[in-house]
């Protein structure tokens, strides 16, 4: 067996000198190949080719390193050249806010799990908040509004990407029992995987909502 030469990671590669954005970076790549229940402080450092100490130094603790992650696939959301209504901010924002998410494996799982008072889930936040101020609503009516908005996104995300591992057959057996009556006659609905359209049905319920409230 080929020892590893120092300064090297378990690929071989040459290490790189770590920094809380090198971490994270390592810590995305993990996810992205083998899911949120991979992503450890040890899988981080083993792939990294460090001691788990080393990677604590920079993270503190497993729920810092995840609320890093979080705020690396927000940073993701461009809150730069917006259109220029209320509403079309908060729609183009929560598009763009479902992208970031489902551009990373399991993204939504790790952003879900996490309150990350960073710098670009702020930057997001202060934009949504900013566009429903505009649209007239109080200050509480935006503060929640947004939250709602944030919910509706990470849920559906998430979903969407749960749904390859799905249990298909244990739904329809539930539904042929007959308990269900009222899931029995949306069962078409139910069984859609048309997360598109979904997305912005639910979308549009909530931004015409604001604007009906704020008229």
């Amino acid at each position: 067996m080929t020892k590893r030469q120092p300064g090297t990671r378990p690929d071989g590669s040459p290490r790189t000198t770590l920094d809380p954005a090198v971490v994270v970076r390592a810590a995305l790549e993990l996810l992205d190949d083998k899911g949120a229940d991979a992503v450890s402080v040890r899988g981080v450092a083993d792939r990294l080719g460090v001691r788990m100490n080393t990677v604590l130094w920079h993270v503190k603790t497993k729920a810092g390193l995840l609320e890093l992650m979080a705020d690396a696939i927000v940073a993701e959301v461009s809150v730069e050249r917006l259109p220029g209504t209320w509403e079309e901010r908060a729609r183009e924002l929560s598009h763009r806010y479902r992208r970031a998410l489902l551009a990373h494996r399991d993204g939504a799982v790790i952003v879900a799990g996490t309150y990350a008072p960073e710098p670009a889930t702020l930057g997001l936040a202060e934009a949504l908040v900013g566009a429903l101020l505009d649209a007239g609503l109080p200050e509480r009516e935006a503060a929640w509004t947004c939250w709602t908005l944030v919910y509706f996104v990470l849920g559906l995300a998430q979903e969407e990407q749960a749904l390859p591992g799905a249990d298909g057959p244990r739904l329809n057996r539930a539904l042929d029992s007959g308990r269900y009556p009222s899931l029995s006659r949306v069962a078409a609905q139910l069984r859609d995987p048309s997360f598109d359209e979904r997305f912005a049905y639910g979308l549009s319920l909530i931004l015409d909502s604001v604007a009906a409230r704020a008229r």
